[in-house]
């Protein structure tokens, strides 16, 4: 309920993004209109249209997406027509009678019944179909969550009611808009008269409109002119209500049976005292395993056992790795499991996974959750999430995200207690963490995780916006904090942007310690060498753990790589990373 309350107050800030400003010309143009014949049709097929584009685009991969951007041109020829319409009204006329005619034979009138009385019901869902194609792009945070729980579960009554929720929210605020326009116009025509020019006067805003969209100026121009951008604000519903898009916290999934707390749970009978949260689930539905035969629950009764999600490329998990293989190698009566379920495709990618568990020197059985089967069965929402079990199969504590590694060891050292296999080594285990491994800098951290494909993106300021899975030139200007851009030639999909020829590059503006860029080579396995510069000078001492003090570095495998690390006081700076061979593949910056 909470996530579909976050997702209808997400919908109705949707109005005041700056990309919705070109489209308010054609809501505005219904606000004289009868509510039943004109506006209520226009909001019911605005809102179905952004929830069905949405759906498709979940749940249906880059294919929908292509469709709705074939939509959008179909949708911006319907409006240019109607904006002309509104200039030339013969026009408006001649258009209108077959769409009267059909009106008249699907709700029974008779051919001789005369005009109708009115605007036409089909014609105003008409026009909200291609508001919906229009406004489905103009996605912020909230919908970013909402999208990403769609694409975990798969099509579902619950992924479909937060689509719908948030199409609620917008119809709300259109439907605000519209009766504000409405009484405004009905005053102005009362007072001067002025009904010719300001049909005329909408008609020229619907053409704007239509070209401010067709050349981008909806998310490029407008975006950096406007200050009612609602990212800000939907962030801090987000964070409001604990909710964070980022693969340390992702969208809430109803969880599997034998995770639900029950109303009689008790820790009676347990010396550690700590509540039995559920049960071991099932790890039937990994793909593959690494450094064991697959392992069952049979298996592991009697064993203490912590089961550890994560995903090779979040920076959160990494960081937790050097504490998960202590504790294993510490506890030797402590089982760990890691189920690696991949946030993006490359890493469902065996051996890409099979490397990285060699690079991380990760020794405990690993099962290859490609398929999300085993995180469904778990109910879990977390990147990364460690479950700990009991000798009997009970789970008994949970840690979501990085932090609190003391708490968890001592819920280890208690578990082993009180299966009867007390550890000798009480004391607590002080990993080493080298590179992207160490804890954040969480004092001077201002910067936060940030997508390059065009599905999560946020702070994108490249003039014209993204074109979306379509190769386009891009430049950059100056930055304010946290905002970023492409330059030279990419094509932007909806995980991420790759570079078509050498010499372009991607320049951010940020404050924290550490930099962090996922990347991946060019799709032929050859290797993409890059410079980095910090304010446009080598970063010296700054350099991260994958580039040299003069900023060289090479893309080899498709990972997380720390790009700068910074020296002395951390300050706010524009980082800027230039690849010198085309084919890169950039996923989401990460700090520390």
């Amino acid at each position: 309920m909470t996530l579909l309350i976050l997702a209808y107050l997400g919908g109705a800030l949707t109005i005041l993004s700056p990309c919705i400003l070109p489209v308010l010309p054609f809501v505005l143009s219904r606000g004289t209109q009868p509510f039943l014949r004109g506006r209520l049709p226009m909001l019911a097929g605005m809102a179905l249209t952004f929830a069905g584009v949405a759906t498709l685009a979940s749940v249906g991969g880059a294919w929908a997406v292509e469709a709705n951007q074939y939509g959008r041109y179909a949708a911006l020829a319907l409006l240019a027509v109607f904006g002309v319409s509104l200039l030339v009204p013969q026009l408006a006329g001649w258009l209108a009678r077959p769409v009267v005619a059909l009106g008249n034979r699907l709700t029974g009138q008779a051919r001789n019944a005369g005009p109708a009385a009115g605007p036409s019901v089909w014609g105003s869902l008409l026009l909200g179909v291609a508001t919906g194609m229009l406004w489905a792009p103009c996605a912020g945070p909230i919908l970013g969550i909402v999208l990403t729980t769609a694409a975990l579960q798969g099509a579902s009554v619950h992924s479909s009611l937060l689509l719908v929720s948030y199409a609620a929210g917008a119809a709300t605020s259109l439907a605000l808009a519209l009766g504000v326009g409405g009484r405004l116009f009905a005053a102005m025509k009362r007072s001067m008269g002025t009904g010719e020019w300001l049909r005329r006067g909408l008609g020229v805003g619907v053409l704007a409109g239509v070209c401010a969209i067709a050349f981008g100026a909806d998310t490029g121009v407008l975006a950096r002119l406007s200050t009612g951008s609602t990212a800000g604000l939907e962030q801090s519903l987000i964070d409001r209500f604990h909710f964070r898009r980022s693969p340390s916290t992702q969208a809430s999934l109803p969880a599997a049976p034998g995770m639900l707390l029950a109303a009689n749970d008790t820790s009676a009978g347990f010396a550690s005292r700590l509540p039995v949260e559920g049960t071991m689930q099932s790890f039937d539905g990994a793909v593959q395993w690494f450094n064991s035969p697959p392992l069952t629950r049979a298996q592991l009764k009697g064993k203490v056992t912590l089961v550890y999600f994560w995903t090779y490329s979040c920076i959160n998990c990494i960081r937790t790795l050097p504490y998960l293989r202590a504790w294993a190698e510490k506890y030797p009566n402590l089982t760990v499991v890691g189920v690696h379920t991949p946030e993006f495709a490359f890493e469902k990618n065996p051996e890409n996974v099979r490397r990285a568990i060699a690079d991380f020197k990760i020794r405990f059985p690993v099962a290859l959750d490609s398929d999300y089967r085993i995180w469904r069965a778990w109910g879990n929402n977390y990147w990364p999430a460690a479950y700990f079990v009991d000798a009997q199969g009970n789970i008994r504590h949970h840690q979501f995200g990085e932090g609190d590694y003391a708490e968890s060891e001592r819920v280890i050292q208690a578990l082993l207690a009180e299966a009867g296999q007390p550890s000798a080594a009480q004391g607590l285990v002080t990993p080493d963490a080298p590179g992207a491994q160490a804890a954040p800098d969480l004092k001077d951290l201002r910067s936060g995780e940030t997508y390059l494909g065009y599905a999560q993106a946020s702070n994108f300021v490249s003039p014209g916006g993204f074109g979306l899975d379509l190769l386009r030139t891009y430049t950059v200007g100056p930055l304010r904090l946290n905002q970023w851009g492409l330059l030279g030639p990419w094509t932007v999909n909806a995980d991420s942007a790759t570079l078509d020829r050498a010499d372009g590059g991607i320049r951010y503006r940020f404050q924290a310690r550490d930099l962090h860029l996922v990347l991946g080579p060019a799709p032929d396995g050859r290797a993409v060498r890059f410079v980095v510069t910090i304010d446009g000078k080598p970063p010296g001492a700054s350099h991260g753990a994958d580039i040299d003090a003069n900023g060289n570095g090479a893309i080899t495998a498709t990972r997380l790589y720390q790009l700068v690390r910074q020296a002395g006081e951390v300050g706010e700076h524009t980082f800027e990373i230039r690849f010198l061979d085309p084919g890169a593949k950039a996923y989401v910056f990460t700090f520390g």
